[in-house]
């Protein structure tokens, strides 16, 4: 149950490593319950009146972000008694503040990291931004350019294609504060390869029915550059009636659209001079989250 009315576990990130996948396989199992608000961004913005200033920003974070405590906790007052009560925002992981925040309202809290390929990451999130028409430029290696200066100039999260990758740094806030009982850091390959094997983990980690067997057989919120423009902007251009219908549009329908939304998108390869680039980058931290989860990262650093 819910601590306080507020969530007993969170999907801390990585944003574009499949978190919008996992909250929606996640969410069809009958004891999880999640806030209809799919990415509050609480624990990172509380207390703010958010003021991103790049493309987009104000629609898609400044006014759908729930700052408030009181307002936070009426994001869960209908969990009734499912046993997992949860939210999934993709910035806490990089967050500087998030985790000390979750330590200080939900300590006892159950944390779920996915982490992709960082350079692959990078490039998808780019593709991403493209998708929903706030990239204004089409060259990812100007793109990267641009990133300091876009930082500078207060643009949100999503926009930081290489800051947002350096996971090592990132993990260690939560591994200070938290038992790493309470963490459960998953890859994408993982996702990729089992993921049935890899929900069944997770559900074993959230101590639900792990005999559930999900939907998995749509992917979710894919980048790409649109074939057909104008049928992208009718798919993906936010509304408040698309937010309202979507939790009640019935699973055989949001598998039409994501098919639909996904197959009008090309994604061409990523250069490789930027690839060899990006990947000499975040060489040392991958070396180190390495050693801090366990895993062999090596396949991340081939160019």
């Amino acid at each position: 149950m819910a601590h306080d009315g507020l969530p007993n576990f969170l999907i801390i990130g990585a944003a574009r490593a499949g978190t919008s996948s996992l909250y929606e396989y996640m969410r069809q199992h009958p004891e999880i319950y999640f806030s209809p608000v799919k990415e509050p961004m609480f624990f990172a913005l509380e207390g703010r009146k958010p003021d991103f200033r790049g493309p987009g920003d104000d629609l898609e974070i400044n006014r759908k972000s729930v700052t408030d405590l009181a307002a936070y906790q009426a994001l869960f007052a209908d969990a009734g008694n499912r046993r997992a009560v949860g939210e999934a925002s993709a910035n806490y992981l990089y967050s500087a503040s998030a985790a000390d925040r979750i330590k200080r309202h939900i300590p006892d809290a159950r944390l779920i990291a996915v982490l992709r390929n960082p350079v692959e990451r990078a490039y998808s999130s780019f593709l991403y931004m493209i998708r929903d028409r706030r990239e204004p430029l089409r060259d990812f290696a100007a793109a990267l350019a641009q990133e300091e200066q876009r930082i500078a100039d207060h643009w949100e999260h999503i926009w930081h294609y290489t800051r947002m990758g350096f996971y090592h740094q990132q993990l260690q806030r939560y591994y200070q504060l938290f038992d790493r009982s309470r963490l459960r850091i998953y890859l994408n390959e993982d996702m990729k390869r089992d993921t049935p094997g890899m929900l069944r983990d997770v559900f074993g980690f959230l101590q639900v029915d792990t005999a559930f067997v999900p939907d998995t057989s749509v992917s979710f919120n894919e980048g790409g550059v649109p074939k057909r423009p104008l049928l992208n902007t009718l798919l993906t251009r936010p509304s408040l009636v698309k937010r309202l219908l979507r939790p009640l549009m019935p699973a055989a329908a949001m598998k039409f659209y994501t098919r639909l939304k996904h197959g009008n998108l090309d994604k061409p390869p990523l250069d490789p001079e930027v690839r060899a680039r990006l990947v000499a980058l975040f060489r040392d931290d991958v070396l180190r989250l390495q050693d801090l989860i366990d895993r062999d990262l090596s396949l991340w650093l081939k160019t």
